[in-house]
């Protein structure tokens, strides 16, 4: 068993290898350039993807929170405090792309848009998780809180999707049009926005299944832990 689980890390970690290259690959050989940014563009395949994953994430976290409450089983507070910490990591990736994307196109690092202030809240409240976290010494305790925390604070997640529709912004509206962006996509048209949204649509699959393959890395190491703890415990009694 043991060793059918080490033959799925391995494969998973190389296929995220070939799916990431392959993702390079498509956004700055195959892709075609948008009409008004330019090459700049191409950052955005990489910045939807990684906040998607993110966003996946801080989900993923929400769902093994309630089914840490129902159940009170360890297996999930790990699922949920693992999620946690590879959605803010992916989150932080989101906007550093974001803010290398801005400074050509909007002269500025970081502006206090709608969007980009949900986001940087979101990623506030989840670092506040981790860090209440480890300030916990009681694990059941810890677990208990952890879930509540990580089900009120989801919260921030549609808050942030909304933020382009239902406040002023000049973050480009991607996926539908809002009478609230300023800012607005041209992509090309016929062969060319075929190939833009698949490139995007490969680079969201396959920053997916890195965050899978380190999902599951993380939460090995967790249960590992654990048993070193326990090992710990009967070698002391």
């Amino acid at each position: 068993m043991k060793q059918k689980a080490d033959v799925t890390g391995n494969a998973l970690a190389i296929a995220s290898g070939v799916l990431v290259v392959t993702a390079l690959a498509l956004a700055f050989l195959w892709a075609p350039h948008e009409t008004t940014m330019k090459d700049v563009q191409r950052i955005f395949y990489f910045h939807v993807a990684v906040d998607w994953v993110g966003f996946l994430a801080f989900f993923v976290t929400l769902v093994a929170s309630v089914a840490y409450l129902k159940t009170h089983d360890r297996k999930w507070d790990i699922v949920g405090m693992s999620s946690v910490e590879i959605g803010a990591l992916f989150l932080t990736m989101g906007a550093v792309s974001g803010s290398l994307w801005a400074r050509p196109v909007w002269n500025t690092w970081w502006t206090w848009d709608a969007r980009l202030t949900t986001v940087a809240i979101t990623w506030l409240v989840y670092m506040a998780y981790l860090m209440l976290r480890s300030a916990m010494d009681d694990p059941q305790r810890r677990a208990r809180f952890s879930a509540v925390y990580g089900i009120v604070s989801f919260v921030t997640v549609p808050l942030t999707f909304a933020s382009v529709f239902f406040l002023r912004t000049i973050h480009p509206a991607l996926f539908a049009a809002s009478t609230a962006a300023q800012g607005q996509m041209q992509f090309e048209t016929g062969l060319g926005s075929a190939k833009m949204g698949m490139t995007l649509t490969f680079c969201v699959i396959a920053f997916t299944v890195v965050y899978v393959a380190l999902l599951r890395s993380r939460i090995r190491l967790e249960h590992t832990a654990d048993r070193v703890a326990r090992l710990q415990q009967e070698l002391v009694a």
